[in-house]
């Protein structure tokens, strides 16, 4: 059992919640509970190892068995020091961290999302999880988009990181990875989305709430899009937002 809060996997945990810097350094992240390492064990992720407390419950427990029936390095740790790493309020007693394991992006793909200058983490957790229930190929991250493995990034995407590719990547690349698309810019000036043919292949870029779409962005799109809204509300958040147009694709698709 690990009881010094010394101890070098615990010292890399604690740092790799931290800092997208650290993130990238050490090509690997946190997974926290036991709903998302089952996603991660599941997706045949590559773990590093894996951390629990005495606290775990009988569904953790027997995932610490079949984590170890596959070789993963799986170690207790005393309660307080789990409660000490932990980005949670309530720990479940278990926690992971995992190589990155960047799904390939589909040759001639048709429909892809870019969060642009997305910040808040629960937003693009929110667009992660819609992004791979509206079938989705990929996910581009630009540049001022926040880390998408970030810890409260991970546990809002509930498991869409194991099932969707998530690609960091500068405008120059988006633009030429985008050259054959139709690529939709979401924007209240736009186009109302049931006007619009959103069955061709195509990119959606959606923009932060607070500062809407980035210039590069702006060059990148060949056409906007808009929700249509009653009364006086100007906008919805980028979580939301994004999924109604995501999903309106999917009806589209569904009734050609």
């Amino acid at each position: 059992m690990i009881t010094s809060s010394q101890n070098p996997k615990l010292k890399l945990v604690r740092a790799l919640l931290g800092r997208a810097k650290e993130r990238r350094a050490a090509g690997a992240f946190v997974v926290e509970g036991v709903r998302l390492v089952e996603e991660a064990q599941a997706g045949n992720w590559r773990f590093r190892f894996a951390l629990y407390d005495a606290s775990l419950n009988e569904r953790g427990s027997s995932l610490v068995e079949q984590l170890l029936s596959r070789g993963v390095d799986v170690e207790e740790v005393s309660e307080h020091l789990m409660k000490s790493l932990s980005d949670t309020e309530t720990p479940q007693g278990i926690l992971a961290v995992l190589e990155f394991n960047r799904l390939p992006v589909p040759n001639s793909p048709n429909f892809l999302l870019i969060p642009d200058q997305i910040r808040d983490p629960g937003n693009l957790g929110t667009l992660f999880r819609t992004a791979a229930a509206a079938g989705v190929q990929a996910v581009f991250i630009p540049p001022e988009t926040t880390d998408a493995f970030a810890p409260k990034v991970v546990r809002s995407g509930m498991g869409a990181h194991f099932r969707l590719p998530i690609q960091a990547m500068r405008w120059e690349k988006i633009r030429r990875e985008t050259k054959d698309l139709q690529v939709y810019l979401a924007d209240m000036d736009g186009k109302p989305c049931w006007e619009s043919d959103l069955r061709q292949p195509l990119a959606l870029i959606v923009g932060s709430e607070a500062e809407g779409a980035s210039d590069q962005a702006r060059e990148v799109a060949t056409q906007k899009i808009s929700i249509p809204m009653s009364g006086d509300i100007e906008s919805l958040n980028a979580g939301v937002a994004g999924s109604v147009l995501m999903f309106e694709v999917v009806r589209q698709r569904s009734n050609d």
